[in-house]
């Protein structure tokens, strides 16, 4: 796996800093002339000195996240300088898309089977199992209903408009008669499958997510000696998923980097300003959720708000530092013990939450696809949002956890709602800035979630001192 930067030496990590930070001055120093019209010799040679300092700093520092976004740069600088010969490097970004396509249908039927029949029957865990599950689907769900609104309201992808040359579909499908509006009942029918194998196939992931969610329910049923074998299977699977996308993912940077010369190629430096939008968005939307729906919990759950936040500090801090929720998980669960939840809630809530209660990665995720969905110039209504929604909350359980999930995610609800896959990767540039607002969020939701079904059960041990510090 690269290398983390924490895991370099202090003189490492400066001299990698430094010339990170003057690499993106410059570059932006460039973009900046070359938006306010200055010749093109000092632009470009800005962007060269740019790029060349990034990509010391990534050999130094040996971090995929630090290579995908420098792959971003030099493929828009690509894209701005050499457009024609930009034009023939779509075939490196497809086949990214089909290393990550093959992934997502085994990807979400072995997670789905072992996040759910993995904790064997819901009366096995009781009341703080059945309280759990209800909480993450109700924040869950509000998040992913706050994502779809703050899109809706910024209309950041309205402005991206997708090349000509990407539209090659469109224009076959123009030829043909408009489809049918989407009924209710159709879409209900749809999303049964009757044919597994046909189901995967076509990447009909709403599909495979429903026959999981069904199959895992009847293997819990099972006894244990029957259940193991099925189970043990569906665990060796998800874990070789990870593994494969793992290595998939060391392709991304290239991937990244053609998607991004392709396509400015075609409209030039027009396409940072929607992605400027989809960023800010993003963190406003996020931002939102915190002030609206996660603090009105905490001051319901009646709770000490500034021990709270002091014990989810540290952990929050590593995930956003880290951008990796399972960098933070011994901090805060830790951090949980310490503030009065009992081990046992903590033990099952946490764990639990980083499949079923990642609410800051499933909010993002109806930010991104809508923003697909506005680039492809599609005016969906909000019955067509919200199956869209459904979707995403079916099928973000199974890869929260996944290294670059959002793609995975984005690129199956593509699939199911036949939208164009261009602007997922270039919003793979932008992913890493957002990666790490996302990460913190769902860290501090599921510390949240744990205190909220503690105290659910009478069991939050706090002072009366403690209590009076609520306010």
């Amino acid at each position: 796996m690269p290398q983390d930067i924490r895991d370099s030496p202090p003189k490492k990590i400066s001299l990698t800093v430094a010339l990170s930070v003057v690499g993106v001055t410059l570059f932006a120093l460039g973009s900046a002339l070359q938006i306010f019209g200055a010749s093109h010799t000092l632009p470009a040679a800005l962007h060269d000195m740019a790029l060349l300092l990034l990509a010391i700093a990534a050999v130094r520092q040996r971090s995929l996240t630090f290579w995908i976004f420098f792959a971003m740069l030099a493929g828009l600088e690509l894209g701005i300088d050499r457009p024609q010969f930009a034009e023939h490097l779509r075939f490196l970004s497809d086949i990214f898309l089909r290393l990550i396509k093959v992934i997502v249908a085994p990807l979400i039927l072995a997670t789905l089977i072992t996040g759910i029949a993995g904790h064997g029957n819901l009366r096995g865990v009781g009341r703080i199992g059945l309280k759990s599950l209800i909480y993450f689907e109700v924040v869950t769900t509000i998040a992913l209903v706050l994502g779809v609104a703050a899109i809706n309201l910024s209309r950041a992808g309205e402005g991206l408009v997708l090349p000509a040359a990407t539209s090659s579909a469109q224009g076959v499908a123009a030829a043909t008669p408009p489809a049918a509006p989407l009924r209710w009942d159709d879409f209900l029918l749809h999303i049964f499958p009757d044919n597994i194998v046909k189901a995967a196939a076509e990447n009909q992931i709403l599909q495979v997510a429903v026959f999981a969610i069904l199959f895992a329910i009847a293997l819990s049923q099972l006894s244990e000696t029957k259940r193991a074998p099925i189970l043990n299977f569906a665990e060796s699977l998800a874990q070789a998923m990870f593994k494969f996308t793992n290595i998939v993912m060391y392709y991304a940077p290239i991937g990244v980097g053609a998607a991004m010369a392709y396509t400015v190629g075609h409209m030039g430096m027009t396409v940072l300003l929607p992605l400027a939008k989809l960023l800010l968005t993003a963190y406003a939307a996020l931002l939102t959720f915190l002030l609206v729906v996660l603090l009105p919990i905490m001051i319901l759950a009646r709770l000490p708000l500034r021990r709270f936040l002091s014990a989810i500090a540290e952990p929050a801090t590593i995930a956003f530092a880290t951008s990796t929720s399972e960098a933070a998980l011994p901090s805060a669960m830790e951090s949980m013990e310490a503030f009065g939840v009992p081990r046992q809630i903590v033990a099952f809530v946490i764990p639990a939450g980083y499949s079923f209660n990642l609410a800051g990665s499933t909010l993002y995720l109806a930010v991104a696809s809508i923003f697909v969905a506005q680039a492809a110039g599609m005016h969906m209504s909000w019955l067509e949002q919200v199956f869209m929604v459904f979707t995403l909350m079916l099928t973000s359980k199974g890869v929260a956890g996944v290294p670059r999930a959002v793609l995975v995610v984005l690129l199956a609800t593509a699939a199911t709602f036949r939208l164009p896959t261009e602007p997922i990767f270039i919003i793979l540039g932008i992913d890493t800035l957002i990666d790490m607002a996302r990460t913190a969020v769902n860290v501090i939701g599921n510390c949240l979630a744990c205190a909220v079904v503690a105290r659910w059960e009478n069991e939050l041990s706090i002072t009366q001192e403690m209590a009076e510090q609520t306010l």
